[in-house]
C-alpha cells in the first residue's frame, strides 16, 4: 500500500508541473540578464548550505556555473557538491525537470538569449522531434555535455 501511494505521488508531480518562478527582478547570474524576458530558456541551481535560488537566462549559462562554481565566490560554492537541485525549463511547455534527467539539444536552429544554446526537454523523444524540426545537431543527456561543449557554443573553441 505504502509502494502505491508513492508511485501516485510521484506520477501526480509529473502531471502538475509548473514553470521555474522567477520575478522582473531577478538577473541571471552569468550574463546579467532579466530571464523573465525568455521563459523557454529559464535555468535554476538551488545551493545547498544557504538554499539561494541561483537563476540563469538559459541552460548554457548554468552549465558554465555548473563546471566553474568556485569563480563565482560571492555564492559560496567551491564545487559540484554545493548544489542542492539544478532544474531546466522544458523548451516546449515551461514546465520545471530536473536538469539531470533532461536531455538537451546542441546546433538548433533556436537561439536563445546568449546565442546558440541548448534547448532542454524532458523526454528523449521531444528532444529528437525539436532536433528534426529545427536543424539540431545533437541530443545529449546531461551527463553527456562537457566545458568544452560549451566553450564552442560561446565561439571559444
Amino acid at each position: 500500500m505504502r509502494k502505491m501511494v508513492v508511485l501516485l505521488a510521484v506520477a501526480v508531480s509529473f502531471l502538475v508541473s509548473e514553470p521555474i518562478k522567477v520575478t522582473k527582478d531577478d538577473i541571471g547570474v552569468v550574463r546579467n540578464i532579466k530571464v523573465y524576458k525568455e521563459p523557454k530558456w529559464i535555468s535554476k541551481i538551488v545551493i545547498k548550505n544557504t538554499g539561494k535560488e541561483l537563476f540563469f537566462c538559459s541552460p548554457k549559462s548554468m552549465f558554465e556555473f555548473y563546471f566553474k562554481p568556485f569563480r563565482y565566490r560571492e555564492f559560496g560554492v567551491k564545487d559540484l557538491t554545493g548544489f542542492k537541485s539544478i532544474t531546466v525549463t522544458n523548451y516546449n511547455n515551461l514546465d520545471e525537470i530536473p536538469a539531470y534527467k533532461a536531455f538537451f539539444v546542441y546546433g538548433s536552429r533556436a537561439i536563445g538569449p546568449a546565442g546558440d544554446d541548448l534547448a532542454a526537454f524532458a523526454t528523449k523523444q521531444e528532444a529528437e522531434d525539436f532536433s528534426k524540426k529545427y536543424s539540431g545537431k545533437r541530443v545529449f543527456s546531461f551527463g553527456d555535455i562537457k566545458m568544452a561543449l560549451i566553450n564552442l557554443l560561446n565561439g571559444r573553441i
